[in-house]
């Protein structure tokens, strides 16, 4: 999975198309992100005590990372990720765009 957490991301498809958010949690695994702000689901809670009121809790929900992409830093585009060895055998990754490192 070529998303990391905090990388700045734009929603390519589903009801937030279009808006850009950072990544909370990966999950690559299940191949899901966590992007804050988008993907808002509500949650109703019960009172846990008597006389307490209950209360609808907003939290933003795991969706695949297909419908996501990486916006670059640099260039501010949004772009493809590849990979490549530096001198001391380390991978980082680049942007497609501008040749730049992320």
């Amino acid at each position: 999975m070529k998303v990391k957490k905090d990388d700045i991301v734009k929603i390519k498809s589903g009801k937030d198309k279009g808006k850009q958010g950072k990544v909370m949690q990966v999950f690559p695994h299940e191949g899901k992100v966590v992007v804050e702000n988008i993907n808002i689901n509500k949650r109703h809670l019960r009172p846990q005590k008597q006389g307490e009121a209950g209360q609808v809790v907003e939290f933003s929900a795991a969706f695949d990372v297909s419908k996501v992409q990486l916006v670059c830093p640099k260039c501010g585009k949004v772009t493809r990720i590849g990979c490549t060895l530096s001198e001391d055998k380390k991978k980082t990754r680049i942007c497609k765009k501008c040749k730049s490192s992320i």
